[in-house]
């Protein structure tokens, strides 16, 4: 199960002081994270249209009529969207002190193993499962392949859909997969494509509001609080959905070591990309206010930009929309696979996957070829094997749900180091990373993830269930479950098997013939 490899031995035995703090020194230094400047492609532009496209999927088309539905009024529901930006800017900056302080690719993975050492990996075990197991490319992948055929007029099936999001998804792979320049290059593409269409809705709002419609003017910024719901369960779910949508702040965070002058980038663009994103929210739902009447938008679920095209540009003017819809799903798409493929890579280089080094390696390509393969073939089993109705949307939901558990521990790190900068087990020096989050705004994301984790055991009121079978809390549960399951892949692995078998695991840190940095386990017989 383990990769052998020669290199310099770690101390004799797997979990020892000695072993934590070397280790420690290794990761201090940075001897087992180098990164030949040449593969630095990703600039302060790339890496702003890396946050921007994970961002920005397909959801501010259809999102707002949720939040809409849910809160009752269009004045509470600019609020609910401003008070998700706020969130979403803590989030931003607890990732930021994070990755100026740890400027290399896997995201929370280095976060959660620099402050939680021990036992020895298991943190990383129950991160890994959580990676390796859940497709998050399918869901927009799928997408792209509705409004594809909406877009040709071609009748949506199940299979016809999900066919071409698995051509979706697969093209996204192969792109990234041959060249990261190119990958590059066409996501940023997309992204300014992506930023013309929300300015086209945002233009076409401002005018609406002169009144220049093809319908009658909806009027609803008057009394813009009618209406608004005395439900607590509507508010705090319309607020879930926001948050949500807000998701991928931390996508630069991913592929650090492949980005020029990490530090200074991710300050500029991380920020600037939040920035973006949350003017544009606020905007588009101004402009879809100002278009379609209020009752209108909490029917309309998904289709509500169609309702907006329609009655600025009339009927015909639905067919170019579903264009625009799925050309943004693949910018989310390429954007997706991009970091995902990196992380996985990144677990395999710590040697604790079955046949790491095939995971871990660059090779054909001097890309990240197989972590890429990794996550398109769990994304395309996603897509393909669960039946349409409430096994399909469960598979999407589980998908996204441990992310906030992830979050509340990274959030939980940050205060840690905030508390204890300096522990000799943990690490060599002072945290004093080129980026304060500072401790109120850490602890307000810290509460804000805890809420995301619990607020969907709240009983839903009648008729709201996400399931219509299916247990409301099921995927939360199951999202859980997949760390429990880490942590018993851990204790097999580095506990059971070598007392069974007789030997430790001693830990090396290698540098291939192809470049990358890592580490293997080796087994040696216990004498």
């Amino acid at each position: 199960m383990r990769d052998h490899s020669k290199g310099s031995l770690s101390p004799p035995r797997y979990g020892s002081t000695d072993q934590v703090g070397k280790d420690a020194k290794i990761e201090e230094d940075g001897s087992a994270y180098r990164t030949n400047d040449s593969r630095r492609q990703i600039g302060p532009i790339s890496a702003i249209f890396l946050i921007f496209n994970r961002m920005i999927g397909t959801g501010i088309f259809s999102t707002p009529s949720t939040i809409l539905a849910l809160s009752g009024s269009v004045g509470l529901t600019l609020f609910i969207w401003v008070a998700g930006m706020v969130i979403a800017a803590a989030g931003l900056a607890t990732y930021m002190e994070f990755g100026t302080g740890l400027p290399r690719n896997g995201g929370e993975k280095n976060y959660l193993e620099y402050v939680f050492r021990k036992p020895r990996f298991l943190v990383t075990s129950m991160y890994a499962m959580y990676v390796v197991l859940l497709g998050w490319a399918g869901s927009n992948s799928v997408v792209f392949g509705e409004y594809i055929l909406s877009a040709a007029e071609v009748e949506v099936t199940r299979w016809n859909q999900r066919g071409v999001g698995v051509a979706c998804i697969t093209a996204a792979f192969l792109i990234h997969g041959f060249s990261v320049k190119w990958g590059l290059r066409l996501q940023n593409l997309l992204g300014v494509i992506k930023l013309l269409i929300l300015l086209l809705i945002i233009i076409s709002g401002f005018v609406a509001l002169g009144g220049h419609l093809k319908v009658e003017k909806p009027n609803n910024f008057t009394n813009a609080f009618e209406g608004t719901t005395g439900s607590a369960y509507g508010v705090v779910t319309a607020l879930y959905n926001v948050i949500w949508s807000y998701i991928g702040y931390s996508n630069a965070n991913y592929a650090l070591s492949e980005t020029k002058n990490p530090v200074k980038t991710l300050k500029m663009a991380a920020p600037t990309a939040l920035a973006i994103v949350g003017v544009l929210y606020m905007l588009a739902n101004i402009a879809y206010f100002a278009a379609v009447p209020k009752e209108e938008i909490m029917t309309s679920g998904r289709i509500l930009a169609a309702s907006f095209f329609r009655n600025m540009f009339g009927p015909r003017a639905e067919r170019v929309l579903s264009v625009f819809v799925a050309l943004s799903a693949f910018g989310n798409v390429l954007s997706v696979i991009f970091s995902q493929g990196r992380i996985v890579q990144e677990i395999a280089r710590e040697g604790i996957l079955p046949f790491s080094r095939l995971w871990a390696s660059n090779k054909p390509f001097n890309t990240p070829f197989m972590g890429l393969f990794e996550h398109w073939l769990v994304s395309v089993v996603i897509m393909l094997a669960p039946p349409p109705g409430d096994a399909y949307n469960f598979i999407l939901n589980v998908i996204s749900y441990p992310l906030a558990v992830i979050n509340v521990f990274v959030s939980l790190a940050l205060l840690i180091l905030y508390v204890r900068p300096f522990s000799g087990d943990r690490h060599p020096q002072h945290w004093a990373p080129p980026f304060r989050a500072t401790w109120p705004v850490v602890l307000f994301f810290l509460l804000s993830n805890v809420y995301l984790v619990i607020a969907p055991f709240v009983p839903p009121s009648a008729g709201q269930n996400v399931y219509k079978s299916l247990p409301y809390y099921l995927h939360c549960v199951v999202g859980i479950a997949f760390f429990g399951a880490g942590a018993i892949y851990w204790l097999i692995w580095a506990h059971i098997l070598p007392r069974i078998g007789g030997y430790r695991l001693i830990r090396e840190h290698i540098v291939t013939d192809d470049g990358w940095s890592g580490s293997v386990f080796r087994r040696v017989k216990r004498e």
